[in-house]
């Protein structure tokens, strides 16, 4: 990958490796240096990554750098329980909804919030997302499925106090 190629990657893709970020960690500095992070790894690897799969190979890299962040930052927590107060269920504002959405998406485990930011947030066909994560389109259905029953299930557990 030459100058130009790389320079014409970072300015197609960095601004979708920064949303899926932020989106993900919820901190735009940790997700400003993910990218960061993953771009200068990029330059590192220029001659080994090949110019039509350097997307896939960024999500990768991104998605990896922000489970090694978490992991490293101890805020790893899956959930079993929700976390949503009972008052949210009676949130009426669009602003009050998104925040109980992003809560509920918050408390899923890792891959399966990556693959419900890549597909619902990014748009991602599931081959595109598959070579990201490096999971067949099967897999990555599998995945969001659960991801959206567990959504699902949150809610109807926040509107019983409704």
């Amino acid at each position: 990958m030459k100058r130009q190629e790389f320079n014409d990657v970072v300015e197609m893709h960095s601004k979708n490796l920064f949303r899926f970020a932020v989106n993900f960690l919820r901190s735009s500095n940790d997700a400003e240096d993910i990218v960061q992070d993953v771009f200068e790894k990029l330059w590192i690897n220029r001659e080994k990554v090949e110019l039509e799969k350097a997307k896939s190979w960024l999500f990768t890299c991104t998605h990896n750098a922000m489970l090694n962040l978490i992991k490293k930052s101890s805020r790893l927590e899956y959930m079993e329980t929700s976390l949503i107060p009972e008052n949210t269920a009676t949130a009426t504002s669009s602003f009050e909804s998104k925040q109980v959405v992003d809560r509920i998406v918050s408390i899923l485990p890792p891959i399966q919030k990556s693959i419900i930011l890549m597909r619902d947030l990014e748009g991602y066909s599931y081959d595109e997302i598959g070579d990201m994560l490096e999971l067949s389109p099967s897999q990555v259905k599998v995945y969001l499925f659960r991801a959206r029953m567990k959504i699902k299930k949150q809610l109807k557990g926040s509107n019983q106090f409704a």
